[in-house]
């Protein structure tokens, strides 16, 4: 299994991101509708370009293996944030759901952030750790 794993790594790295990708943008072409979502959820709309940021230049640096260690870190911790503020209504069936899918995500990228980018990264080509 071990000569398996560099490849594995990448395969993660490829899929995790996507959802995160795909959302980032939503957010940049919907940028005044997610603004007044974050902001009727009590989380204030100046925050939505760090949002942004995370979610579509994480997902990015994500799937290129680039700052690959401090992203998933920040990528887990946002994620388990977001669970908190906006999937704890769980009267609301789809946010039982919804709060579990993010303590998934938030489990795959701690699991990122243990194991490194893996041989096919920017990271191990920069011989760097991050």
């Amino acid at each position: 299994m071990k000569k398996f794993e560099d490849v594995g790594i990448l395969v993660a790295r490829i899929l995790m991101p996507i959802l995160f990708i795909v959302a980032g943008w939503g957010k940049i072409t919907g940028y005044e509708g997610t603004q007044q979502y974050m902001q009727a959820m009590g989380v204030p709309g100046a925050l939505l370009p760090l949002t942004i940021l995370l979610e579509f230049g994480g997902g990015i640096a994500i799937l290129l293996g680039f700052l690959t260690r401090t992203t998933a870190i920040f990528t887990a911790g946002f994620t388990l944030l977001t669970a908190l503020l906006f999937h704890t209504n769980f009267a609301e069936g789809v946010n039982s759901l919804m709060f579990m899918k993010n303590m998934t995500i938030a489990g795959g990228y701690l699991l990122l952030f243990f194991m490194g980018p893996g041989k096919f990264s920017i990271d191990r080509v920069l011989n760097k750790n991050w």
